[in-house]
């Protein structure tokens, strides 16, 4: 059984609550939390394309070097799956060839 076209959509904004900017926090070798998400989530044997849900230049661009593609979404935003719902509005063209999207948490470095 194929699951189809896989999107993960990963949302990381810069005000955390508890430890603001901690998706940039440096990590193993040195690479922001971020980074070490994207490639767990590229490195997904269903997943074809990984996008980064955030409010933060410094974010979406750790997350395009990690190999992501980042979407700007508003940073008045209640939540992560708020911020996931908005970049597949903002991207209607990468949502429209998705079967399935997965909402992958920004914090789970190790995922």
């Amino acid at each position: 059984w194929g699951m189809g076209r896989v999107i993960a959509v990963i949302p990381s904004r810069f005000a955390s609550t508890r430890l603001p900017g901690k998706a940039l926090l440096p990590m193993l070798g040195g690479e922001p939390m971020i980074a070490h998400v994207v490639r767990a989530a590229l490195a997904a044997s269903t997943v074809q394309r990984v996008l980064v849900a955030t409010d933060h230049e410094g974010i979406a661009a750790a997350a395009e070097k990690a190999g992501a593609e980042a979407v700007m979404t508003d940073s008045a935003l209640p939540s992560g799956t708020d911020r996931v719902a908005a970049a597949l509005r903002l991207r209607a063209d990468v949502a429209a060839t998705a079967d399935v999207v997965v909402n992958v948490q920004g914090d789970e470095p190790l995922v």
